[in-house]
Protein backbone atom coordinates (compact mmCIF):
# COMPACT_ATOMS: atom_id res chain seq x y z
CA UNK A 1 0.00 0.00 0.00
CA UNK A 2 2.60 2.52 0.91
CA UNK A 3 4.66 1.22 -2.76
CA UNK A 4 1.21 2.58 -4.62
CA UNK A 5 0.72 5.74 -2.54
CA UNK A 6 4.73 6.99 -2.88
CA UNK A 7 4.24 5.82 -6.96
CA UNK A 8 1.14 7.91 -7.05
CA UNK A 9 3.24 10.80 -5.75
CA UNK A 10 5.58 10.51 -7.94
CA UNK A 11 2.71 10.24 -10.93
CA UNK A 12 1.93 13.33 -9.77
CA UNK A 13 4.39 15.52 -8.79
CA UNK A 14 6.38 14.25 -12.59
CA UNK A 15 3.04 15.67 -14.20
CA UNK A 16 2.82 19.18 -11.84
CA UNK A 17 6.86 19.70 -13.22
CA UNK A 18 6.07 18.86 -16.82
CA UNK A 19 3.15 21.57 -16.50
CA UNK A 20 5.41 24.06 -14.43
CA UNK A 21 8.32 23.78 -17.15
CA UNK A 22 5.71 24.01 -20.39
CA UNK A 23 4.17 27.10 -18.45
CA UNK A 24 7.64 28.36 -18.38
CA UNK A 25 7.45 29.09 -22.06
CA UNK A 26 5.82 32.05 -23.34
CA UNK A 27 4.15 30.63 -25.81
CA UNK A 28 2.56 28.07 -23.61
CA UNK A 29 1.97 30.99 -21.35
CA UNK A 30 0.82 33.16 -23.69
CA UNK A 31 -2.07 30.49 -24.71
CA UNK A 32 -3.39 29.89 -21.17
CA UNK A 33 -3.50 33.45 -20.42
CA UNK A 34 -4.18 35.57 -23.63
CA UNK A 35 -1.78 37.13 -26.29
CA UNK A 36 -0.80 40.00 -24.56
CA UNK A 37 -0.21 38.33 -20.94
CA UNK A 38 3.68 39.04 -20.01
CA UNK A 39 5.56 36.27 -18.70
CA UNK A 40 7.99 38.16 -16.83
CA UNK A 41 11.89 36.95 -15.85
CA UNK A 42 11.34 35.98 -12.28
CA UNK A 43 7.96 34.64 -12.96
CA UNK A 44 10.24 32.33 -15.71
CA UNK A 45 12.36 31.32 -12.77
CA UNK A 46 9.89 30.28 -10.18
CA UNK A 47 8.40 28.04 -12.64
CA UNK A 48 11.37 26.57 -13.97
CA UNK A 49 12.60 25.96 -10.82
CA UNK A 50 9.02 24.53 -9.76
CA UNK A 51 9.26 21.97 -12.96
CA UNK A 52 12.73 20.64 -12.00
CA UNK A 53 12.27 20.74 -7.86
CA UNK A 54 9.29 18.74 -8.48
CA UNK A 55 10.88 16.45 -11.51
CA UNK A 56 13.75 15.71 -9.05
CA UNK A 57 11.20 14.93 -6.34
CA UNK A 58 9.34 12.59 -8.44
CA UNK A 59 12.90 10.61 -8.87
CA UNK A 60 12.94 10.40 -5.37
CA UNK A 61 9.27 9.41 -4.76
CA UNK A 62 10.47 6.63 -7.27
CA UNK A 63 13.23 5.29 -5.78
CA UNK A 64 11.56 5.15 -2.15
CA UNK A 65 9.27 3.03 -3.64
CA UNK A 66 11.49 1.01 -5.56
CA UNK A 67 15.39 -0.58 -5.76
CA UNK A 68 17.38 1.82 -7.63
CA UNK A 69 17.30 -0.02 -11.14
CA UNK A 70 13.55 -0.29 -11.43
CA UNK A 71 13.14 3.19 -10.23
CA UNK A 72 14.87 4.58 -12.72
CA UNK A 73 12.68 2.99 -15.40
CA UNK A 74 9.95 3.92 -13.73
CA UNK A 75 10.76 7.41 -13.55
CA UNK A 76 11.57 7.86 -17.18
CA UNK A 77 7.82 5.78 -18.04
CA UNK A 78 6.21 8.96 -15.75
CA UNK A 79 8.46 11.38 -17.68
CA UNK A 80 7.33 10.03 -20.60
CA UNK A 81 3.74 10.21 -20.07
CA UNK A 82 3.65 13.74 -17.94
CA UNK A 83 4.96 14.94 -21.35
CA UNK A 84 2.60 13.30 -23.60
CA UNK A 85 -0.20 14.27 -21.18
CA UNK A 86 0.89 18.01 -20.67
CA UNK A 87 0.39 18.05 -24.83
CA UNK A 88 -2.82 16.56 -25.47
CA UNK A 89 -4.01 19.25 -22.53
CA UNK A 90 -2.41 22.06 -23.69
CA UNK A 91 -3.45 21.11 -27.57
CA UNK A 92 -7.06 20.38 -26.32
CA UNK A 93 -7.77 21.52 -22.62
CA UNK A 94 -5.11 24.25 -21.88
CA UNK A 95 -7.21 26.40 -19.64
CA UNK A 96 -7.28 23.00 -17.50
CA UNK A 97 -3.16 23.49 -16.46
CA UNK A 98 -4.62 27.38 -14.87
CA UNK A 99 -4.68 25.19 -11.76
CA UNK A 100 -1.15 25.00 -11.37
CA UNK A 101 -0.42 28.52 -11.00
CA UNK A 102 -1.17 30.91 -8.43
CA UNK A 103 -1.58 34.21 -10.63
CA UNK A 104 -1.49 36.03 -7.87
CA UNK A 105 2.08 34.83 -6.87
CA UNK A 106 3.20 34.42 -10.61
Amino acid sequence: MAEALTLALAALFSFAGMGWLALSLEVHWRQLFGRQANLGPGTVRRLRLAGWASLLLSAVFCCNADRPSMAVLVWVMFLAGAATGIALLLAWRAHWLRLLVLRGRC
